[in-house]
């Protein structure tokens, strides 16, 4: 199941447009972070997807709409240095291939600022839509749609081989977060490097999709590494 995440959307009309493109390529679950009121300007430009705009579930932040997701997939514009960007073929490949019992969610950003370096954090994968080079972004619901139709319109088969499902979101970050005072505590991380370090192990385990044995595996790692650091020390 696929969800679309909106996150600090400011626009009216294109929360109404993307309501319109999900309903056009057969998407349902909209999620708005961020914003607490939908304007009737949204609903004007929502023709015939009105029901999907009255049943958007709205988030007061990133971490609450996307707690229970699997795999989160985040749309930028731009390069960005600590988070290596799929391309947006790869990205549909990757989208596909997971299972229909898989909670996939679409992050898309603000439509001036796009996504920020803390919400870019919160998302397993990253993608960029072609575009010609003097143009500098799309269109918030432009964006939406562009990603929305190749899913309906060119599905890859599922792969026969089962594979465990990744943790929901909440547990892969908390996972991270763990990981990073540990670090912190190692003193590997510091005032200098510690927003670097942080996107960097961001990028690099939200990649993994984290699965419960991961975790496990990953915890087990790091703090056997740390009990063995400090037996050294004599504490």
């Amino acid at each position: 199941m696929f969800s679309v995440i909106l996150a600090r959307p400011e626009n009216s009309e294109n929360i109404g447009l993307v309501a319109r493109a999900m309903k056009n390529t057969g998407f349902k679950d909209l999620r708005l972070a961020g914003i607490k009121n939908l304007k009737d300007k949204a609903f004007k430009t929502a023709v015939h997807a009105e029901d999907i705009l009255k049943d958007a579930r709205r988030y007061p932040d990133l971490d609450a709409a996307l707690a229970d997701l699997h795999v989160v997939f985040a749309a930028t514009a731009k390069a960005r240095t600590n988070f290596l960007s799929l391309t947006f073929e790869d990205a549909l490949d990757k989208m596909r291939a997971y299972p229909p019992s898989m909670r996939i969610g679409l992050l898309f950003g603000n439509e001036r600022t796009g996504l920020t370096s803390e919400e870019m954090r919160h998302s397993n994968f990253r993608f960029t839509i072609p575009q010609a080079s003097r143009q500098p972004s799309y269109n918030l619901a432009a964006a939406v749609l562009l990603t929305l139709f190749p899913l309906v319109h060119s599905p890859l088969p599922v792969p026969a081989r089962a594979t465990a499902k990744p943790l929901p979101r909440k547990d892969q970050d908390e996972c991270i977060r763990r990981i990073l005072e540990i670090l912190k505590a190692r003193r590997f991380m510091h005032e200098t490097n510690q927003a670097h370090v942080t996107e960097m192990i961001h990028d690099l385990f939200g990649r993994l999709a984290m699965t419960d044995r991961d975790r496990r595996l990953l915890l087990a790692i790091f703090y056997k590494g740390s009990a063995s650091r400090a037996n050294k020390k004599g504490v």
